[in-house]
């Protein structure tokens, strides 16, 4: 009794105090971010992920959260379509794989390239330093000076260091997207 009870309480409390978030996750391919996804979304992560064409859209559930998620496709043909998904969400996340220190470059040039579109100039953004669990993995403060995040004006700029496979500093991460959510 006491269990339907409390779904009952919790039914209700989803339809006066529910709140939605719209996230668009991008970066460079093979980052993690259709692992992010995955992990949020059901808790499971799996070494066997299939690359993302164009995109994912992918309803995630967090307490009385629901967050309507764009996992975009991160190999070049399709980056000059990231803003397109951006426009319009609560918040981008941005993903890197801080364990391939060669990719660096290009994931700041794109970066500050869609950062560069006034449609998206007050959306907050989050960089995730994925892939913490592999070495040499970049700790935030180089990953932050590196992606020159600190010369990112205008918008909420956060930066944390992740890995989706240990879950590493995922909590952080939902409860800055619950923050977001109206």
């Amino acid at each position: 009794m006491a269990f339907i009870l409390s779904n009952l309480l919790n039914w209700l409390r989803s339809l006066f105090f529910a709140k939605h978030l719209e996230v668009t996750i991008v970066g460079l391919q093979a980052s993690g971010k259709t692992s992010l996804v995955n992990v949020l979304g059901s808790n499971q992560w799996s070494e066997d992920v299939v690359p993302t064409v164009a995109f994912n859209l992918r309803q995630v559930r967090k307490g009385n959260v629901t967050m309507k998620v764009w996992d975009v496709a991160g190999q070049p043909k399709f980056r000059g379509m990231w803003d397109r998904y951006c426009r319009g969400a609560d918040a981008i996340i941005y993903v890197v794989d801080a364990a391939d220190r060669s990719s660096i470059p290009t994931a700041t040039s794109e970066l500050h390239a869609l950062l560069s579109l006034p449609a998206l100039s007050s959306v907050p953004l989050l960089v995730l330093a994925n892939k913490n669990d592999l070495d040499p993995a970049m700790g935030v403060d180089e990953l932050i000076k590196e992606m020159r995040l600190g010369a990112i004006g205008g918008r909420v700029v956060s930066c944390y260091s992740t890995s989706n496979k240990t879950k590493h500093n995922l909590d952080i991460v939902l409860a800055w997207l619950t923050q977001r959510a109206h």
